[in-house]
């Protein structure tokens, strides 16, 4: 009976010493996870403290070193509260297993978020400067073209000033022919220039930089576009307006100026744009007439001879004809004339050149 016994009960004082000594070894393996995390606690404890006392009690710290103690310190209460975690779930946590089993591990891991965290940090800076660079470049961008296009502005607004009176008696504005210049397009002053709108959110000096480019090039196109300066290097024998009529000696409103010339003298185009008339015309005499779009025409009567043809497109400078005294006239001369949508206005101050 007492063998029957202890061959029963063998098997399980066998089991039970098995679960005793994997009890025994958990236990051991949690307390040397213990020593090892309340040894690192206490000695990142004891560097904060040191670290703390530094930073408040040193008074002759540099910006630097400051920075390296704050640095120090960040990463030691890093390390702290991680352990602090740790050490939490030992105590509360019945499933704890341990996670390290050297101290080694626990630096290993740690130093290579550390490094993780460094090189992101590092990133960041690297980009923040990045775009400080870039918004530095930019605003010194935005001055300069901002500068040069008000330059230029005014120095092509000085041009179209002095007909500002003019046009308005064409029933025209400034602020219109610039709409019109910019919306107009041909084989030679180019396509249409079209108004940048930009979002509302951005910074409002790209708006700005934005109405004075369209400016700029709306001055620039009016200068080219509209007919200003003289068709010929000769003086004004005849202005525009009243005057006797050389042949009944009557008065009679002159639609046009006079140039003295020469026959054979050469007459130009003075913009570009696209010969609409060539040949005879009723009073004028060989007459050319040039489209320059925006509702300008220009006309050269009494011509001796004719170099352009009708549908011709003509730059400034091009030579047209040769002046003569052909039609309605008592002498060699250029009759010139600028129409705005068919009817002559007096052209004075668009081929005065001071």
């Amino acid at each position: 009976m007492v063998n029957l016994c202890i061959r029963i009960s063998s098997p399980i004082i066998t089991k039970r010493t098995q679960q005793l000594e994997e009890a025994r070894a958990t236990h051991t393996r949690h307390m040397s996870e213990l020593a090892t995390y309340l040894t690192k606690y206490n000695n990142l404890a004891r560097d904060l403290n040191v670290i703390d006392d530094k930073i408040l009690n040193s008074k002759k710290l540099s910006d630097t070193e400051k920075e390296k103690l704050m640095n120090s310190r960040i990463k030691t209460w890093g390390e702290l509260d991680f352990l602090r975690t740790r050490l939490s779930e030992m105590f509360s946590d019945e499933e704890f297993t341990p996670e390290y089993t050297k101290l080694s591990e626990l630096s290993a891991e740690y130093e290579l978020t550390r490094a993780e965290n460094e090189e992101l940090k590092k990133r960041n800076a690297q980009m923040v400067e990045s775009m400080l660079t870039i918004a530095d470049a930019d605003n010194q961008i935005v001055d300069m073209v901002s500068k040069l296009t008000k330059d230029n502005t005014t120095d092509l607004h000085s041009a179209i000033k002095k007909i500002n009176s003019t046009i308005v008696t064409l029933g025209l504005s400034e602020k219109t022919l610039l709409k019109n210049a910019n919306k107009y397009s041909n084989p030679l002053v180019g396509s249409a220039f079209s108004p940048i709108e930009l979002d509302k959110e951005l910074d409002e000096k790209y708006q700005k930089l934005a109405d004075g480019l369209e400016r700029w090039n709306g001055l620039k196109r009016l200068n080219e576009i509209l007919p200003l300066g003289k068709p010929v290097k000769s003086r004004i024998t005849s202005n525009y307006g009243t005057r006797n009529d050389p042949f009944t000696g009557k008065p009679k409103k002159h639609r046009g100026i006079d140039f003295a010339g020469k026959i054979g003298t050469e007459l130009m185009a003075v913009a570009p744009g696209r010969v609409v008339s060539a040949g005879e015309r009723v009073g004028y005499g060989t007459t050319v007439e040039i489209d320059h779009g925006l509702g300008f025409t220009t006309l050269y009567a009494h011509l001796s001879h004719i170099n352009v043809s009708r549908g011709d497109w003509v730059r400034p400078g091009t030579v047209i004809g040769l002046a003569g005294s052909s039609g309605r006239s008592t002498g060699p001369h250029l009759h010139y004339e600028i129409r705005y949508k068919g009817s002559p206005f007096d052209p004075t101050k668009f081929v005065k050149e001071d």
